[in-house]
């Protein structure tokens, strides 16, 4: 996977692998009062999480986590970050022919955050 220098800004690339892992394992939402995208996946995919905080510097990784017999890590995509820059990708790319279920989460979570996202 390609990923950028310190100066660089993801390739069209970077932002179609991003969608794809949000669309089959992302979650859209938020705590009440901010929103947030989260992902969440087993620890075997450690490469691909700090592949994403290369990729996408802003997001936060938290774990590896041991829960209940599962081992996993979480980034978690919140605030400026969320606004300025995942946003932006999710709207262009992420269509209802991309995935209906999922963009109709990005949908919702734009209508309940609305103000914190500055669509308003």
């Amino acid at each position: 996977m390609s990923g950028p220098d310190a100066t660089s800004r993801p390739s069209k690339i970077d932002k179609g692998i991003l969608v794809g892992i949000l669309v089959g394992e992302g979650h859209f939402g938020g705590d009440g009062r901010q929103p947030q995208v989260t992902l969440r996946m087993h620890v075997r995919h450690e490469s691909l999480f700090l592949w994403l905080q290369e990729t996408f510097p802003g997001g936060k990784l938290y774990g590896p986590y041991c829960h209940d017999g599962r081992h996993y890590y979480q980034w978690m995509a919140r605030g400026a970050f969320l606004r300025d820059e995942i946003l932006p990708i999710l709207i262009e790319h992420l269509t209802p022919r991309v995935d209906e279920h999922c963009y109709q989460r990005v949908q919702e979570m734009c209508r309940r955050y609305s103000r914190q996202l500055g669509l308003t």
